[in-house]
């Protein structure tokens, strides 16, 4: 679930297969209005697919001349990135 508040988009629940199409359009959609800060910190369980859908979040951000921030990256999604070489890869955390 995708959810608007303080002015930073807040996904919560799991970042699977099963759940990523549909926040991956959501966040699309923000994307191309505005900058975003995506903050994972309610996020409960990751797969692969929560890697491709920052790694298709940051690309649409830079096609769009936006700038996309996370806060709150899981240790998990992290480790998934990193064993899949694309860790630097990922949106720029924010501290």
């Amino acid at each position: 679930m995708i959810s608007r508040e303080d002015g930073r988009l807040v996904v919560r629940g799991r970042l699977t297969i099963e759940t990523v199409p549909a926040l991956f359009e959501s966040g699309l959609q923000h994307l191309a209005k505005e900058d975003l800060l995506v903050d994972l910190v309610q996020v409960e369980a990751v797969d692969s697919a929560a890697v491709s859908m920052l790694l298709g979040w940051a690309r649409a951000a830079q096609r769009n001349q936006r700038t996309l921030r996370v806060e709150g990256l899981p240790a998990d999604l992290l480790s998934l990135a990193t064993l899949y070489g694309v860790a630097d890869m990922l949106p720029q955390q924010s501290v």
